[in-house]
C-alpha cells in the first residue's frame, strides 16, 4: 500500500535521509523507531510532501505521488498527524474533523469517526484548545481518517501523553487497522509501545534504516540498544 523506494531527502546542501528502502502492506502497522535527530520527523514530512524529495519514489498503491503536492498525496489516500498534534485550538471538535473532509466532498463528520472516538462525540462542540493531550490527539487522527485514507502517517503519537491514554491509543490503532483495512505508519521513541503496536519495527539511525524485524521476532535488547542515548 506504501512503497518508498530510495528515498533521499536534504535540507539544502544537507542529506538528511540516504536512500531508504521499505514497505507497508495493506493493514500492516509499521513503527520507525530511533533517537531524536535520526530522521523520523524528516521522514514523516517528506512523505507528506511538506520538506521536498531529492531522488527516489514514494507510492500510494499503485499511485505515485513523488513530485505531487501535500494537498495531492492526500486525495491519494496519504493521511498525516503531526507531531505535536496541531489542531485548531479555536475551532470545535466538530470542526476540527471536518477540515478532514475536504477531499472527500462530504461535509457531515462520519459516525464511524465518533464511534471509535466517544470522546469527541461529548465534546463535539468543545474547542479544540480546551481538550486534555490525550484528547487532542484523538482529535488529530480522526481528523487524519475523514480523509479517508489508505496510508495513515502518525509521528511521534505518544508524546507528553499519559500511560492509560498511550494503552488507549494502542487498541485503538489496531482497531482503525482491524476495521479499515489500513496501513498504519508511526514514528515513536517508546518501545513498549511500538512492540503493543506494530506488526513490524525498524530503526532508523542518522538517515538510514539500520535494523527491521517482524513484532514476533523483534529483539527487544537490540531495539532499545539503538534508542539508549
Amino acid at each position: 500500500m506504501l512503497n518508498v523506494s530510495n528515498l533521499h531527502v536534504a535540507y539544502g546542501q544537507s542529506e538528511v535521509l540516504h536512500g531508504l528502502d521499505f514497505k507497508a502492506k495493506p493493514a500492516e502497522i509499521v513503527a520507525i523507531m530511533g533517537r531524536n535527530g535520526m530522521g523520523k520527523t524528516t521522514l514523516m514530512k517528506s512523505l507528506m510532501g511538506i520538506v521536498p524529495t531529492k531522488s527516489g519514489k514514494v507510492s500510494v498503491g499503485e499511485t505515485d505521488v513523488t513530485s505531487k503536492k501535500s494537498f495531492e498525496r492526500v486525495a491519494s489516500g496519504l493521511a498525516y498527524v503531526p507531531q505535536g498534534r496541531m489542531i485548531f485550538s479555536a475551532m470545535t471538535v466538530e470542526e476540527n474533523i471536518e477540515t478532514g473532509l475536504t477531499v472527500t466532498g462530504k461535509t457531515t463528520v462520519p459516525e464511524a469517526i465518533y464511534t471509535l472516538f466517544p470522546v469527541l462525540l461529548e465534546m463535539k462542540r468543545r474547542r479544540g484548545g480546551n481538550l486534555s493531550g490525550g484528547q487532542q490527539q484523538q482529535l488529530a487522527i480522526a481528523r487524519a481518517l475523514a480523509s479517508n485514507p489508505k496510508v495513515l502517517l502518525l509521528d511521534e503519537p505518544t508524546e507528553g501523553i499519559q500511560p492509560s491514554i498511550i494503552r488507549d491509543m494502542a487498541r485503538t490503532l489496531k482497531r482503525i487497522r482491524d476495521e479499515k483495512g489500513l496501513s498504519i505508519i508511526v514514528s515513536e521513541q517508546v518501545l513498549s509501545f511500538a512492540l503493543d503496536v506494530a506488526d513490524r519495527v525498524l530503526v532508523i539511525e542518522n538517515g538510514e534504516i539500520v535494523h527491521e524485524d517482524a513484532r514476533e521476532n523483534v529483539d527487544e535488547a537490540k531495539v532499545a540498544s539503538f534508542l539508549s542515548v
